[in-house]
Protein backbone atom coordinates (compact mmCIF):
# COMPACT_ATOMS: atom_id res chain seq x y z
CA UNK A 1 0.00 0.00 0.00
CA UNK A 2 1.48 3.61 -0.93
CA UNK A 3 0.85 6.00 1.54
CA UNK A 4 -1.31 9.02 0.86
CA UNK A 5 -1.65 12.38 2.17
CA UNK A 6 -5.10 13.70 3.41
CA UNK A 7 -5.36 16.39 0.46
CA UNK A 8 -4.52 13.50 -2.01
CA UNK A 9 -7.30 11.27 -0.56
CA UNK A 10 -9.71 14.39 -0.47
CA UNK A 11 -9.00 15.93 -3.92
CA UNK A 12 -9.74 11.94 -5.27
CA UNK A 13 -12.96 10.79 -3.27
CA UNK A 14 -14.05 13.91 -2.46
CA UNK A 15 -16.30 16.20 -4.38
CA UNK A 16 -18.38 19.49 -3.53
CA UNK A 17 -20.83 20.42 -5.74
CA UNK A 18 -23.47 23.98 -5.11
CA UNK A 19 -26.74 22.94 -6.16
CA UNK A 20 -28.71 26.26 -5.07
CA UNK A 21 -27.90 29.24 -3.28
CA UNK A 22 -31.11 29.61 -0.29
CA UNK A 23 -30.81 32.93 -0.08
CA UNK A 24 -29.32 36.45 -1.10
CA UNK A 25 -28.72 39.75 0.59
CA UNK A 26 -27.97 42.98 -0.94
CA UNK A 27 -26.94 45.15 1.26
CA UNK A 28 -26.61 48.65 0.61
CA UNK A 29 -23.17 50.08 1.46
CA UNK A 30 -20.69 52.52 0.25
CA UNK A 31 -17.29 52.24 1.97
CA UNK A 32 -16.14 55.39 0.31
CA UNK A 33 -19.59 57.06 1.65
CA UNK A 34 -18.82 56.87 4.99
CA UNK A 35 -17.96 60.10 5.85
CA UNK A 36 -19.37 63.89 5.22
CA UNK A 37 -16.68 65.07 3.13
CA UNK A 38 -17.17 61.74 0.77
CA UNK A 39 -20.58 62.28 0.55
CA UNK A 40 -20.29 65.61 -0.55
CA UNK A 41 -17.69 64.94 -3.31
CA UNK A 42 -19.97 62.42 -4.26
CA UNK A 43 -22.88 64.59 -5.48
CA UNK A 44 -20.24 67.40 -6.33
CA UNK A 45 -17.68 66.40 -8.10
CA UNK A 46 -19.27 62.62 -9.46
CA UNK A 47 -22.64 63.12 -10.24
CA UNK A 48 -22.05 67.03 -10.87
CA UNK A 49 -24.45 68.81 -8.79
CA UNK A 50 -23.25 72.38 -7.96
CA UNK A 51 -24.11 71.30 -4.29
CA UNK A 52 -23.99 68.83 -1.86
CA UNK A 53 -27.72 67.88 -0.38
CA UNK A 54 -29.15 65.12 1.21
CA UNK A 55 -32.50 65.51 -1.07
CA UNK A 56 -30.27 64.00 -3.46
CA UNK A 57 -30.26 61.00 -2.18
CA UNK A 58 -34.31 59.96 -2.38
CA UNK A 59 -34.41 60.26 -6.25
CA UNK A 60 -31.73 57.59 -6.49
CA UNK A 61 -33.24 55.23 -3.71
CA UNK A 62 -36.61 55.57 -5.41
CA UNK A 63 -35.01 54.71 -8.82
CA UNK A 64 -33.70 51.49 -7.20
CA UNK A 65 -36.75 50.64 -5.96
CA UNK A 66 -38.97 51.46 -8.38
CA UNK A 67 -36.36 49.37 -10.92
CA UNK A 68 -36.30 46.22 -8.56
CA UNK A 69 -40.15 46.34 -8.28
CA UNK A 70 -40.84 46.20 -12.27
CA UNK A 71 -38.43 42.96 -12.45
CA UNK A 72 -40.37 41.21 -9.82
CA UNK A 73 -43.68 42.40 -11.56
CA UNK A 74 -42.13 41.53 -14.87
CA UNK A 75 -41.41 37.54 -13.44
CA UNK A 76 -44.02 37.47 -11.10
CA UNK A 77 -42.21 37.33 -8.14
CA UNK A 78 -43.66 38.04 -5.00
CA UNK A 79 -42.15 41.16 -2.73
CA UNK A 80 -42.38 40.89 0.90
CA UNK A 81 -42.06 43.67 3.02
CA UNK A 82 -40.71 42.78 6.47
CA UNK A 83 -42.17 44.33 9.30
CA UNK A 84 -40.19 45.27 12.55
CA UNK A 85 -39.40 42.17 14.65
CA UNK A 86 -40.14 39.63 12.04
CA UNK A 87 -37.60 36.73 11.63
CA UNK A 88 -36.94 36.51 7.87
CA UNK A 89 -35.96 32.42 7.94
CA UNK A 90 -39.38 32.06 8.96
CA UNK A 91 -41.07 33.84 6.53
CA UNK A 92 -39.00 32.25 3.73
CA UNK A 93 -40.00 28.46 5.08
CA UNK A 94 -43.51 29.46 5.17
CA UNK A 95 -43.53 30.37 1.41
CA UNK A 96 -40.87 27.77 0.69
CA UNK A 97 -43.79 25.19 1.56
CA UNK A 98 -45.91 26.65 -1.24
CA UNK A 99 -42.81 27.10 -3.77
CA UNK A 100 -43.93 24.74 -6.48
CA UNK A 101 -41.63 25.53 -9.11
CA UNK A 102 -37.96 23.28 -9.32
CA UNK A 103 -35.87 25.86 -9.33
CA UNK A 104 -36.51 30.09 -9.47
CA UNK A 105 -36.72 33.22 -6.67
CA UNK A 106 -39.47 32.54 -3.93
CA UNK A 107 -39.63 35.90 -3.12
CA UNK A 108 -38.16 39.25 -2.73
CA UNK A 109 -38.15 40.38 0.92
CA UNK A 110 -37.43 44.41 1.81
CA UNK A 111 -36.56 44.97 5.29
CA UNK A 112 -35.97 48.50 6.58
CA UNK A 113 -33.10 48.78 8.88
CA UNK A 114 -31.57 51.34 11.22
CA UNK A 115 -28.70 52.47 10.12
CA UNK A 116 -26.93 56.26 10.40
CA UNK A 117 -27.58 58.47 7.24
CA UNK A 118 -26.42 61.87 6.28
CA UNK A 119 -28.57 65.32 6.27
CA UNK A 120 -27.78 68.28 4.97
CA UNK A 121 -26.98 71.16 7.47
CA UNK A 122 -26.22 74.91 7.04
CA UNK A 123 -23.01 76.01 8.09
CA UNK A 124 -21.52 79.82 8.43
CA UNK A 125 -18.30 80.23 6.86
CA UNK A 126 -18.98 84.12 8.20
CA UNK A 127 -22.08 86.09 9.36
CA UNK A 128 -24.64 85.51 6.76
CA UNK A 129 -22.61 83.32 4.48
CA UNK A 130 -24.05 80.29 4.66
CA UNK A 131 -23.09 77.24 2.55
CA UNK A 132 -24.69 73.83 2.56
CA UNK A 133 -23.16 70.79 4.39
CA UNK A 134 -24.03 66.94 4.65
CA UNK A 135 -23.79 65.83 8.58
CA UNK A 136 -24.07 62.24 9.58
CA UNK A 137 -27.62 61.49 11.69
CA UNK A 138 -27.42 58.51 14.15
CA UNK A 139 -31.07 56.91 14.43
Amino acid sequence: MVAQSVAQILADHVRLSVECIDRMYLNVYVPKLQREKDVAWFFRGHRGHPFASSALMAPMSRRFVAALERYAQAHEIEVVQFRPGERKDEVMAERLKRFDWEKGVVFIGKAQEKAPVFRTIKRYDAPGAGRGSCARRRW
